[in-house]
């Protein structure tokens, strides 16, 4: 599965962003969708996932109640709403794929299988 991340960009603290990741596959209803996170020097971590047939989505601590993780099925699409932003959000976005992810592993990135190219988000103060 090819992943395709966009929307990143240098906004001001308490802006939003929203971030786009494309596919190129039309069916994922057995897939996990998720963001992950990198600002330099750190590790990645996982920010967000969905299930792509609904009914289950996961945030981390950080970002719970600013973002929002959706799909566009017509556009094969998932989206990260980012609302409020803070500078500690500053790093490279990335969504990513897997199809045999179990709840309990939804914020492993090693439980992933494909991977976007990252997209920066800069928030500044």
């Amino acid at each position: 599965v090819q992943l395709q991340a966009s929307g990143g960009g240098l906004v001001q603290a308490g802006d939003f962003l929203r971030l786009s990741c494309t596919t190129s596959k039309s069916t994922f209803s057995r897939y996990v969708m998720g963001w992950f996170r990198q600002a330099p020097g750190k590790e990645r971590e996982f920010v967000a996932a969905m299930r792509w047939s609904g009914g289950y989505s996961w945030y981390s601590d950080s970002v719970k109640g600013r973002f929002t993780i959706s799909r566009d099925s017509a556009e094969n699409t998932v989206r990260l709403q980012m609302n409020s932003l803070k500078p500690e959000d500053t790093a490279v976005y990335f969504c990513a794929a897997g199809s045999r992810i179990i709840n309990s592993s939804v914020r492993s990135a090693a439980a992933y299988d494909d991977w976007g190219q990252g997209t920066l988000v800069t928030v500044s103060s």
